[in-house]
């Protein structure tokens, strides 16, 4: 039977981090990003990353960072992965050693432009389509149109945008993502997470992986 493994990403607080962990999420995500109303600094981050065991990912959130943050980033969370979520460029990128995932905004943009992006980013770990604009960020819980995916191999694919757990089931049958990302799908306010909603949310993507088998 075919997994999708599960990212949730913004996580503020311990009680969070301790609930997705119960609940068999794959991956926790960090955003180090100043001004968006999840963010986190070092000190908070390597506090949260201290609660997650073995074989669960941490994945420090990045957008068209300094070096110098990225840095302090690399040293205080020792994060598993990195995700950049800006104009990032793939030299950029690789530079870190580290495996990196790359978010490309699906909206306001054309398939030509969309493509470009993911074909420059051949050594991405994996791909995050997201509903945001160019410049914007996630966790708006805005969708984009899901007909509209660029040429990617499904094993690189990961699947962001307006996702919750009453609309999971469909997304997955119809995109076949390697891995699913949500923020606000799974919140009461930004940043604070909603522990029934992940255990509803994890059920579905299991409940979608049966019906995709």
């Amino acid at each position: 039977m075919r997994r999708t493994r599960i990212k949730i990403c913004g996580l503020t607080r311990g009680e969070d981090v301790d609930a997705c962990v119960e609940c068999g999420v794959d991956a926790i995500g960090i955003v180090l990003v100043r001004g968006s109303p999840r963010f986190v600094d070092v000190d908070q981050a390597a506090a949260l990353r201290a609660r997650v065991p073995a074989f669960v990912q941490v994945v420090a959130l990045l957008m068209d960072p300094e070096r110098t943050w990225v840095e302090q980033v690399l040293e205080g969370v020792q994060p598993d992965l990195l995700q950049f979520h800006g104009r990032e460029t793939a030299d950029f990128c690789v530079s870190w050693g580290r495996g990196y995932v790359k978010a490309v905004a699906m909206r306001g943009r054309d398939g030509p432009a969309i493509q470009q992006e993911i074909d420059a980013h051949a050594q991405a770990r994996g791909l995050l389509l997201d509903a945001h604009a160019p410049g914007g960020q996630g966790g708006s819980g805005q969708q984009f149109d899901w007909s509209r995916l660029p040429r990617l191999e499904r094993s690189r694919l990961i699947l962001a945008g307006g996702l919750r757990p009453d609309n999971i089931r469909d997304a997955i049958g119809r995109v076949r993502p390697v891995a699913v990302d949500l923020s606000s799908g799974v919140e009461s306010a930004p940043g604070i997470k909603v522990k029934e909603k992940i255990i509803d949310l994890v059920r579905q993507v299991r409940q979608a992986d049966l019906e995709c088998a």
